[in-house]
């Protein structure tokens, strides 16, 4: 049995559990809840020592960062994600990566809350996302294509980061506004099985 070690509004995890139904697998989703600091117990750092969410075990080894589980099924699984030339490669990483490692590490749990105990107030959690949600998504928006995808006619590797940002920002009332693309590529993508169902409304917690 697949197992995902994740939490249900984890971002990253909500990319992998997209890349595990584009790859057609079942899997077993065991909740880490960040909240009460299960990321931190014994038993799942002898899985991720960075104590994160996910990780993925399968084909007899467990994985962890996101964005490497997912290139990974795209090798083994054959989901197409990385199509094209190295350059066009590249240029899809880019897009992922604009969204997975600038976006959203800063937007971590235990990065804004450190902030906010050391505004002493002056900084508020919804305040925290939205100064920087909205501009990395703004930049996004300037990268995207205007095809029904982030990179045209299909699903790719940035798509997967998109939606899960998307809801992010929605959670936390970031104006979207002046991202026509990125709010069609959205709607596009939600009428896809794989990630509809990757919702975290959908997932146990």
């Amino acid at each position: 049995m697949i197992q995902l070690f994740d939490y249900w509004r984890s971002s990253a995890s909500y990319r992998v559990r997209i890349a595990l139904g584009l790859a057609g697998l079942q899997w077993e989703s065991v909740s880490i809840d960040l909240v009460k600091g299960e990321q931190r117990s014994a038993e799942h750092l002898s899985r991720n020592p960075q104590g994160l969410v996910p990780a993925l075990e399968i084909d007899g080894q467990i994985f962890t960062q996101s964005l490497a589980i997912i290139e990974y099924l795209d090798e083994t699984r054959a989901l197409g994600l990385l199509p094209g030339t190295a350059s066009e490669r590249a240029r899809l990483r880019a897009l992922a990566q604009a969204i997975a490692i600038d976006i959203h590490p800063i937007c971590n749990l235990r990065v804004a809350n450190y902030a906010i105990e050391q505004s002493q107030g002056a900084i508020t959690m919804k305040g925290w996302m939205q100064a920087f949600i909205g501009p990395g998504l703004e930049a996004v928006e300037a990268m995207v294509e205007d095809g029904p995808y982030c990179a045209g006619a299909r699903v790719t590797l940035p798509d997967l980061c998109l939606l899960p940002q998307i809801y992010n920002a929605r959670r936390w009332e970031v104006d979207l506004s002046a991202m026509p693309k990125l709010r069609r590529i959205a709607g596009q993508l939600e009428t896809l099985p794989a990630f509809a169902e990757a919702h975290p409304d959908k997932t146990p917690h």
